[in-house]
């Protein structure tokens, strides 16, 4: 897990981003488009148009980190509204990157453990 200060915000970016951009073309969204400062430790979190892939840009006040989640089964868990950002406490975004509905705790899919 990404080790965040207990005051940084985790901001899901709505809709769908192009999983293509890198972190510049992402930090200048959430500047431009979400209204937000990249630079105050907060995380936010981007999903592409499949599902199964996720970024997370985050400013930890020394340098920028780009985080890239792929599920092999499954998709993540967005909200249906197009345009904005959520705010998400770290415990749903734990479940969503597991492929668990963050809105109603419940796995989706989890492979067959061994032994």
């Amino acid at each position: 897990m990404i080790p965040v200060s207990g005051n940084a915000r985790i901001w899901l970016a709505l809709g769908h981003t192009d999983m293509r951009r890198g972190m510049r073309s992402l930090a200048l969204q959430v500047q431009q488009a979400l209204r937000k400062d990249v630079h105050t430790g907060d995380l936010f979190v981007f999903r592409g148009r499949s599902g199964s892939l996720c970024k997370i840009l985050w400013h930890d006040g020394i340098a920028m980190s780009l985080y890239i989640r792929r599920l092999e089964r499954g998709r993540f868990v967005w909200p249906a509204t197009k345009e904005g950002t959520v705010a998400i406490p770290a415990s749903a975004l734990a479940c969503l990157l597991e492929g668990i509905d963050w809105r109603a705790p419940q796995e989706t899919w989890r492979p067959a453990q061994v032994g």
